[in-house]
């Protein structure tokens, strides 16, 4: 099976192959990411990319997300693939503020 990152660059585009790869490579968190993108639950804001995820907002910067799943494991979750195939296919919801600035932790 193909990359699906290099389908992505070239195609700028979720079609069903890439869909398909991206669910072969990384299963559940592969499907759970494609869900966030095609439920606009990825925001990019001036400082950060924010991913609404099962227990709330969780904070991508730099490949490095705030959940327990990338805090534990050190590897992508669901959340920064999420964030990987929103910025590849430009399908995220753009806020021309600043995150830090709305945050009510």
């Amino acid at each position: 099976m193909s990359d699906p990152w290099q389908l992505l660059l070239q195609r700028k585009a979720l079609d069903e192959e890439i869909r398909a790869a991206l669910i072969a490579e990384y299963g559940t968190r592969g499907k759970k990411a494609l869900d966030a993108v095609d439920r606009g639950q990825v925001r990019k804001y001036l400082d950060f990319f924010v991913v609404t995820g099962t227990t709330g907002d969780h904070v991508i910067d730099e490949g490095v997300c705030t959940c327990r799943d990338f805090a534990f494991r050190q590897k992508p979750c669901w959340h920064i693939l999420a964030v990987r195939i929103a910025e590849a296919t430009g399908k995220y919801v753009a806020h021309d503020t600043w995150y830090q600035e709305n945050w009510k932790g």
